[in-house]
């Protein structure tokens, strides 16, 4: 198995563009009125608003840049962060003894995890719920085919 787990991010380029070209104008339009009343403090306000909105926004897409890679084989299951800035290794454990364990809070199968003995760690925090639990049946799956050498069951 090897598996790439990416954020969804539901808003495309030209998208934002146009938000924020939408954004602009009514901000800008509002901050005219303003001026036009002799409230001069207000455009700075909504140019601090707008600011906001792209730095956001700016953030949000910075974050879907980040990528979780999965791999199962008979040896390891490893874990890697890829970042647009690198790579960066967070899970290595023998297959023989990793654990897929779902917990969450109040009973519920909510979080996904990682487990070798003491440690734990969590995985596929971008999926949502029922893709959580379906990535879960899968991994658990490809970890029994590596630890028992089997394929394609």
């Amino acid at each position: 198995m090897d598996a790439v787990i990416t954020p969804h991010r539901s808003l495309s380029q030209k998208g934002f563009i146009v938000l924020i070209s939408v954004l602009t104008a009514i901000n800008a339009s509002t901050a005219a009125i303003f001026l036009f009343m002799g409230a001069g403090p207000v455009p700075l306000f909504l140019g601090l608003d707008l600011a906001a909105v792209v730095i956001a926004f700016m953030a949000s897409n910075r974050a879907a840049a980040n990528r979780e890679r999965i791999q199962v084989t008979a040896a390891e299951v490893r874990v890697v962060h890829e970042s647009p800035r690198g790579s960066q290794t967070i899970w290595v454990s023998p297959t023989a003894f990793t654990q897929v364990a779902l917990r969450g809070d109040a009973g519920d199968e909510d979080d996904l995890h990682l487990r070798l003995s003491d440690r734990e760690l969590r995985v596929a925090r971008a999926l949502s719920r029922p893709e959580r639990l379906a990535f879960a049946k899968a991994l658990d799956r490809a970890i029994w085919r590596a630890r028992t050498g089997r394929r394609g069951e």
